[in-house]
């Protein structure tokens, strides 16, 4: 295989991973300081979608300035 993953290193991988168990390890975020990272993980706010909101404005106030000069 071109990225160096033969089917013997692949099963040997896949052995040892099932050995380790890492999925129970993982807890996520037990401190209220990693909570409060972790509940903005998906935040999309910020600069940009105000900039998206003025954009839309603008075009809907330029589309109606047309309107009215036609």
């Amino acid at each position: 295989m071109a990225n160096g993953w033969t089917p013997e290193r692949r099963a040997r991988q896949a052995m040892l991973i099932q050995q380790w168990r890492p999925w129970e390890k993982s807890t996520g975020p037990i401190s209220a300081d990693g909570k409060a990272v972790a509940s903005r993980n998906a935040w999309k706010g910020g600069f940009r979608p105000l900039m998206r909101d003025l954009t839309k404005e603008l075009r809907e106030q330029d589309r109606v300035r047309r309107e009215i000069l036609e």
